[in-house]
């Protein structure tokens, strides 16, 4: 794919992939794929297919991001082949060719695709297909029939890969179910209604299915639990209380600064949303399934407080309604206004002069704004990380501990598994001392229990008891400035 060769830092384009959240992904990944159980032997709060999707990308390249963006293409294909799908049921095949791959450029152009690799964009076709399935719906069947239940089942599925890669992200298929619910209700199937249901969650539950097994094998249950569930619903989140209309002031401000921010598809996003309410093809209920869709799937990330650049990614899937609009406003122009030959081939032409153009202005967007291509420079000579990793790769099979941040890339480029259940610092503050992060990576310093310590701008003062500082390095990113010490044991 063009558009993430230039906009995905985990390309062959780039030197490598520093982002702290893609390297704790591939390291987990990379453990579990080792024998370690993640959450128990190795920590990171998110779900299980994301670290068995970038296990698979591990197993392509131990030292390098070539498996990741390969993972991201296949993903991408899907991704692009899901607004095919959607646009199709808009506008005419040749106008749906050209506009799904643009519709999947705007969103790589954007503030919130980041570095590449963010667990949103594992998501996205997930959201794409399940985006698909409900439209279709409620276009093509629901005057005539339900839906299916094979197809609520595939739902459930979707549902059920969401939930264990990012739960976050479940407002979405919440509102997926609770909009095929009322279109059983409105046909007044009451029984089967309660059936759908049903048939939605044992979906789900089959996703987890794999995961029980492997887990339970283990003892490793609560481990799981803990992990995933209870410090992102009991520790992670930020919001405090107040009053409703407080809550709405935060979430229209958050609302306001993506649409800023992410400018590239949100402006399709949101004239999509009024497309598909004002849509006289469709009942009232199917004129409600977009921004209510949307409305439940922003709401299902950011109620928590929280916000980084990429959490807004899922959003970007609705831009496809506003290439849908201008897809069927040129066909109208240009075809069916005519039913001549000329008429047609007109439009065919300039279609594929557009789509040409359009790509090409595309890549130049992206070559000029995106926050990754000047990182293009780096080479293994001038980025740190390589000096580093020659000096950890003189010792035979050496042991590692990342301090002081989330994992700086360090793991990764040496093929270091971590041995630390806490191998990275993570921002939680963890009541129980026996899973605090920060007492246990004191201790493995105190106790000089691994090799080497990559430490960003702070380190345990007793670091210097065991370790000897080799090595460091001044470095920027994102507008703010960072030291670089690599320790090793003496």
């Amino acid at each position: 794919m063009a558009f993430l060769m230039l906009a995905s830092r985990s390309s062959f384009l780039y030197v490598f992939n520093n982002w702290d959240d893609a390297n704790s992904y591939l390291s987990v990944g990379k453990a579990l794929f080792n024998g370690k159980m993640p959450y128990r032997d190795v920590f990171d709060q998110k779900g299980m297919y994301l670290y068995f999707f970038y296990g698979l990308a591990y197993l392509v390249s131990h030292t390098t991001f070539a498996g990741v963006y390969i993972l991201e293409a296949i993903l991408a294909f899907f991704d692009i082949l899901g607004f095919y799908k959607i646009l199709r049921l808009y506008t005419g095949e040749k106008t749906s060719l050209i506009f799904a791959p643009l519709t999947f450029a705007v969103t790589v152009v954007s503030k919130s695709f980041w570095w590449g690799g963010a667990a949103e964009e594992i998501c996205l076709p997930f959201y794409v297909w399940g985006l698909y399935l409900i439209v279709r719906y409620f276009r093509e069947d629901y005057q005539e029939k339900t839906m299916s239940m094979k197809q609520i089942f595939f739902g459930g599925i979707l549902a059920g890969i969401i939930a264990n890669i990012k739960f976050t992200g479940l407002g979405f298929f919440f509102a997926w179910m609770m909009m095929v619910w009322f279109s059983f209700i409105f046909r007044k199937e009451f029984a089967d209604s309660i059936k759908a249901c049903f048939v939605f969650l044992f979906g789900m539950f089959v996703t987890f299915i794999p995961w029980i097994i492997y887990f339970g094998i283990q003892g490793g249950l609560y481990e799981w639990y803990w992990g995933y569930v209870y410090i992102n619903v009991f520790l992670y989140p930020k919001t405090e209380g107040g009053s409703i209309f407080s809550l709405i002031y935060s979430l229209a401000k958050i609302l306001y600064f993506l649409i800023l921010d992410n400018y590239h598809y949100f402006i399709l996003v949101i004239v999509g949303i009024v497309y598909s309410v004002l849509s006289k093809t469709e009942g009232f209920l199917g004129r409600l399934v977009v921004p209510v869709l949307f409305g439940f799937l922003f709401l299902g990330i950011f109620i928590g407080g929280r916000t980084l650049p990429y959490y807004s990614l899922p959003l970007s899937v609705f831009a496809v309604f506003g290439f849908a609009l201008l897809g069927a406003a040129l066909e109208l122009l240009f075809v069916k206004k005519t039913d001549s030959d000329i008429g047609k081939k007109g439009y065919g032409i300039l279609m594929f002069l557009g789509c040409c153009a359009a790509v090409l202005l595309s890549m130049l967007f992206i070559y000029n704004t995106s926050m990754n291509i000047s990182y293009m420079k780096d080479t293994d000579e001038s980025f740190f990380l390589f000096r580093f990793r020659d000096e950890v790769l003189e010792k035979e099979n050496p042991t590692l501990l990342n301090v002081g941040c989330l994992d700086a890339g360090l793991y990764t480029l040496t093929g270091v598994v971590p041995s630390c259940r806490w191998f990275q610092t993570q921002t939680l503050d963890v009541p129980e001392p026996e899973n605090n992060p920060y007492h246990e990576q004191d201790r493995y310093v105190r106790e000089g229990l691994v090799d080497f310590v990559i430490a960003r701008d702070s380190y345990p003062e007793c670091i210097y008891d065991n370790y000897e500082l080799i090595d460091s390095e001044d470095y920027s990113f994102s507008g703010i400035d960072f030291k670089y010490y690599l320790f090793r044991k003496k």
